[in-house]
């Protein structure tokens, strides 16, 4: 199973940048940003670089009507070297279910594991990657362990390039 110890770690960094003023000094490991997406490549051995954005639209649901949850930070990476898609979704997922991803029409299952899901094979990586590239939104539905089910748009301007910027400073 993948770690997602990158993850918090870069969703910390996120969090700061997104946030602007003086924050956004202390995250040092953000080296570029590309319209609604992000590139962090920290100073570490082996080296780990991601691509990594925020949702534009959130909405949440209960019995069919739309409901106000907390969540925690919702943020759809590829990790590289080995360009890994994760999902942490703000909540724990329903123990055993998957989260959908729709990508402007190509769908896709990500398995769950707690507050995280990835793409099941290097082969999906690649898929949803290459589908990402050419689409123009991600689409994350999952149902959370207390039932409320959630649906995360992702914008895909500025993906390609900071997937490729990703992929150049931490190659495998």
């Amino acid at each position: 199973m993948k770690s997602p110890t990158h993850g918090f770690a870069g969703a910390l960094a996120l969090m700061l940048a997104l946030s602007g003023g003086a924050m956004a000094q202390v995250s040092t490991d953000r080296v570029a940003a590309n319209t609604d997406w992000s590139v962090f490549a920290p100073k570490e051995t082996p080296p780990s670089c991601w691509a990594v954005s925020a949702p534009k639209e959130t909405v949440n649901s209960k019995d069919g009507k739309t409901v106000a949850v907390r969540r925690g930070d919702i943020l759809l990476f590829i990790t590289y070297p080995k360009g890994e898609v994760s999902f942490s979704g703000g909540y724990p997922f329903a123990p055993g279910s998957t989260v959908g991803l729709d990508v402007s029409g190509t769908k896709f299952d990500l398995f769950s594991d707690g507050e995280w899901a990835w793409a099941a094979s290097p082969e999906d990586d690649a898929k949803i990657v290459a589908a990402m590239k050419s689409g123009s939104s991600a689409v994350l539905t999952a149902r959370s362990a207390r039932g409320t089910q959630t649906k995360d748009t992702f914008s895909l301007n500025g993906f390609s390039a900071s997937v490729d910027e990703a992929a150049k400073r931490c190659a495998g």
